[in-house]
């Protein structure tokens, strides 16, 4: 089991091992499905017609801007 820990701000890192398996990168979504007892977490993706906002504008994609932006 690969286990790792949330620190004050609720934020974890996900283990290497997982960001391998899942073929992870800086700037990719991810999916969380909440099952009964569980939560499975996959890597998501941009549905073909969405407009990725930070995509033309990287200087845009820091934390902040991507919680105020959450929403859109």
């Amino acid at each position: 089991m690969i286990r790792s820990r949330l620190n004050r701000k609720c934020q974890t890192t996900i283990p290497q091992a997982v960001r391998i398996a899942l073929g992870l990168r800086p700037g990719d979504e991810l999916c969380y499905v909440i099952e009964t007892g569980r939560v499975r977490l996959n890597r998501g993706r941009v549905a073909s017609g969405e407009a990725e906002p930070f995509a033309t504008f990287p200087e845009w994609g820091s934390e902040a801007d991507q919680q105020a932006f959450a929403a859109l």
